[in-house]
């Protein structure tokens, strides 16, 4: 058993968790929410198609925006892993491995999102199908991108379930706030992997139930990191 304080490095980035908790939300809620909540419209592939093409710009940025939260999400895991793997290192690496299946997962949700824009585009190759069968198409890349999503939050659960037990030992945020992530993760991880069982458990369960906490948890998180970040001279123990 090795101990550490924690020096500027690791309070850097502790720091730099808090400020990805916080970009990550706003493009991670446009792009799932926004974008995607206005433009495909549930058992009509031709409404969403003629919405996708009559709102590509807003399409494409819903793309852009996940790509970010990938993006955020790599700063986000190894700044954790570099606060909290002192407390206990195999279980921050574990963290941090389904972290990074997390985020690729996502990353490959977007090539199919891609694979819509040219479905739905002008190449002269797509002459060759008729258009409601591309627009079927089309539709059907787009619920790939719904289940891989629920598959992202599946390992978002694990990940989060795990960092905030580690956040929870360490005792360098409130422990209040620690055990409310543990609740928050591991809740958003067992609601999705439900509905991949049970899918119709989706029409009985709102987004707000199992997503509003842990957007809390994240919010209240990040500005805590941000604002306050560890606390001085305290000494924390690696297993």
């Amino acid at each position: 058993m090795n101990g550490g304080v924690i020096d500027d490095s690791r309070r850097q980035a502790a720091r730099v968790v808090g400020l990805s908790y916080l970009l990550a939300l706003v493009p991670a809620i446009f792009a799932e929410f926004f974008a995607r909540g206005r433009l495909v419209v549930a058992d009509d592939a031709a409404r969403t198609a003629m919405n996708i093409v009559a709102h590509e710009r807003l399409f494409r940025l819903g793309i852009a925006s996940n790509l970010a939260v990938g993006a955020i999400d790599i700063a986000l895991i190894t700044a954790l892993y570099l606060v909290l793997s002192p407390v206990h290192r195999r279980l921050a690496l574990l963290a941090t491995g389904w972290g990074l299946v997390e985020t690729a997962i996502l990353v490959v949700a977007t090539l199919s999102d891609l694979d819509v824009l040219r479905l739905l585009g002008h190449a002269p190759y797509l002459e060759a199908f008729e258009v409601d069968r591309l627009q079927a198409l089309a539709r059907l890349s787009i619920g790939a991108h719904g289940a891989a999503y629920a598959v992202v939050l599946v390992f978002a659960g694990l990940r989060s379930t795990v960092f905030c037990y580690l956040w929870l030992e360490s005792r360098l945020v409130p422990r209040l706030l620690a055990a409310w992530g543990i609740l928050a993760s591991f809740l958003m991880g067992a609601c999705t992997f439900s509905f991949i069982v049970f899918p119709d458990l989706a029409n009985l369960i709102p987004v707000g139930l199992y997503g509003g906490p842990i957007f809390l948890f994240e919010l209240i998180m990040g500005f805590w990191l941000v604002l306050k970040g560890l606390p001085p001279d305290r000494v924390v123990t690696a297993n």
